[in-house]
């Protein structure tokens, strides 16, 4: 397997456009169970630019129609991230003090599902909540700091590399 680097820059500039709006390219999951997780997965793509087309267990989009569960499906998307040794992005869950930007974070509202996927767009400091800044869908938002949400578990999800 060949790796290419994931671009974190990419990234933070598709969060940044996007965050207040939606790319007509991609299917808006507002009404069907929030958008936060395909918005995910489309700033992850622009800093990877490969999908993993495999059936079911892959992490893909064609239209809203025909997806992977992974491109729109918190638990899904996290699954995909940590276990996919192919092609497309790799991840491993780390803790607050290693998240770079173009990272994941998922929140857990109750404590026990995760619920609410973001993306990592700034970092003023890795050891305050307040210093971690965020974009997300269906709560829009862009640089806000990670610490305005009310949540009982946070789980980091770092992106190492792309599999090509």
């Amino acid at each position: 397997m060949k790796y290419i680097p994931y671009n974190r820059l990419a990234v933070v500039n598709y969060a940044q456009k996007w965050a207040f709006s939606r790319n007509p390219k991609y299917y808006n999951f507002d009404n069907v169970g929030g958008d936060c997780t395909s918005f995910a997965s489309q700033c992850i793509y622009e800093g990877s630019q490969k999908m993993n087309y495999t059936k079911d267990l892959g992490w893909y989009y064609i239209n809203g129609n025909n997806k992977s569960p992974s491109w729109s499906g918190v638990e899904y998307l996290h699954q995909f991230l940590i276990n996919n040794k192919g092609i497309g992005p790799q991840a491993m869950e780390t803790t607050q003090t290693k998240i770079e930007i173009g990272d994941i974070a998922q929140l857990s509202f109750e404590g026990e599902q995760f619920g609410h996927t973001l993306v990592i767009v700034g970092i003023d400091s890795k050891f305050t909540l307040r210093g971690i800044k965020i974009a997300s869908h269906t709560l829009d938002s862009f640089d806000k700091p990670i610490a305005e949400y009310n949540f009982q578990k946070i789980r980091w999800l770092h992106i190492e590399k792309v599999g090509v």
